[in-house]
């Protein structure tokens, strides 16, 4: 995607800031509103270790298959077949193009903190006319910096991430010096909530997921990488580092406010728990670290989406059309394509009104496919070539863990995510016939299809008796 090539450092930070994006500064009200002190932690305890299992189901594929690159897609292709791997590269997508759009409608949505008043709103919850232009606007400024070279737009996220890790470090240090033992151990077990232990838990997974998307970031860029080994230490410093803030900043609030009070907090929580911490300087230090925070997160994940279609398309899996690249190496036409469909995902939400928490649920949907697979592929590689216990053992937990968060999200989310789905699979139809002159298919894709085609029938009924 660039002349030049991405350093340990800068992939690392391009871990962190895939990953510390929205979701961190709304993670206190998100978990305090679904679940008690007791199934947070547990929740994090799951999420941690299917979390690094996946991540170093990453870092061992980067060691046993170096030379394969855009990871979540090739390693399905690789594992599966064509038609496996362009539906899980659609899925990747798909995730980071709304996930994308999220960032965006989170950002205008803290400005509106500061700019909107009672009787005059200008950004209002991320999508009003005034967000959505001004969200326009950045879209495009930064499809000419991803497009003047990749090396040079991961400088830039490498100092936004510094940036907005630091006040993160200082919101800990403040929540360590006000925390109450009896406050945290208020209603320890969520029983307010009026639900079950494994109910709470559940209901956490796909929040805790969504903060940890982007943990495949240095793998989807090895192409990239000045050594190829240094994209496996990226990933497991990248989850080391932020499991390390997001156990601190959602256990330690509860220590700080009741788990009700937070619940009912406006997002980003995190400012309205430093306001009372420090004062309106925190909320505003907050605030400001969060608009850094996601607009780094938006390049990172624009420059995933772009490689992840690029690959796809140097494959025959998706159109060629989409792997033609400028004068930089960067994949132009991968880039207009993303940023076109982003630019359109803004207009659908500013016509419906749909905003930050229904924009992350469809992607994190998305993503589940696409990371189930990189463990099944795993295990596939470990046994075939027989290696070490450790390896075999991670690729199972790494797919036990994928079972666990399709289980965890819920038939309705997974029944809409195919209809996402769908659009891939008629483009990768259009590809193969176009290729070959006819639609050839196997024996397997043609009972997924028949398997798709039923689900997507399904989802269709059910979204329209709801």
């Amino acid at each position: 995607m660039s002349k030049g090539k991405i350093g340990l450092v800068s992939l690392t930070a391009l871990v962190l800031s895939s990953m510390i994006g929205s979701g961190i500064f709304s993670l206190p009200q998100n978990m305090a509103e679904s679940a008690g002190a007791e199934a947070l932690l547990w929740g994090w305890a799951i999420t941690g270790v299917g979390i690094t299992f996946l991540g170093l189901s990453f870092f061992f594929l980067s060691r046993l298959k170096p030379q394969l690159e855009g990871s979540i897609y090739t390693y399905a292709r690789e594992g599966f077949g064509d038609f496996i791997g362009a539906l899980s590269a659609w899925g990747y997508w798909i995730c980071t193009s709304i996930g994308s759009v999220s960032y965006l409608v989170v950002a205008f949505a803290g400005l509106g903190m500061f700019i909107d008043s009672e009787n005059f709103t200008l950004f209002g919850d991320g999508t009003s006319f005034a967000s959505i232009l001004c969200a326009s606007i950045i879209v495009w400024l930064i499809h000419i910096l991803i497009a003047k070279g990749i090396k040079e737009a991961a400088y830039v996220n490498l100092i936004a991430t510094i940036v907005k890790v630091l006040p993160l470090i200082l919101f800990i240090a403040c929540a360590i010096w006000a925390f109450s033992p009896q406050q945290f151990m208020h209603d320890f077990s969520g029983e307010k909530l009026n639900l079950p232990l494994l109910e709470q838990i559940k209901s956490t997974m796909l929040i805790t997921l969504w903060v940890f998307v982007g943990v495949e970031g240095a793998s989807v860029l090895s192409a990239h990488a000045q050594n190829k080994r240094d994209v496996g230490i990226a990933t497991l410093l990248g989850i080391l580092i932020t499991l390390i803030l997001y156990v601190a900043i959602t256990a330690l609030s509860l220590g700080v406010l009741p788990r009700e009070t937070i619940a009912l907090m406006p997002n980003p929580s995190m400012a309205g728990l430093m306001a009372h911490m420090v004062g309106t300087s925190g909320q505003i230090l907050i605030t400001f670290c969060l608009i850094v925070s996601v607009l780094a997160s938006y390049m990172s994940w624009t420059m995933f989406s772009t490689e992840i279609m690029f690959q796809a398309s140097k494959t025959k899996v998706f159109p060629q059309l989409l792997s033609k690249e400028n004068e930089n190496k960067t994949p132009i036409s991968s880039l207009w394509f993303t940023n076109i469909v982003i630019q359109i995902i803004l207009l659908v939400v500013f016509f419906t009104g749909k905003g930050y928490s229904v924009l992350i649920q469809l992607s994190t949907a998305m993503i589940l496919v696409p990371y189930f697979l990189v463990g099944g592929y795993l295990i596939k590689i470990a046994f075939k070539e027989q290696t070490a216990w450790y390896i075999k053992l991670t690729g199972i937990m790494a797919t036990l863990y994928g079972i666990w968060l399709v289980y965890a999200a819920g038939l309705n989310y997974l029944l809409l995510s195919v209809i996402l789905y769908l659009p891939g699979m008629v483009l990768f139809f259009y590809q193969r016939k176009h290729s070959k002159g006819y639609l050839h298919l196997s024996r397997v894709e043609k009972w997924l299809t028949l398997g798709l085609s039923l689900l997507f029938f399904a989802a269709l009924y059910l979204l329209f008796q709801s």
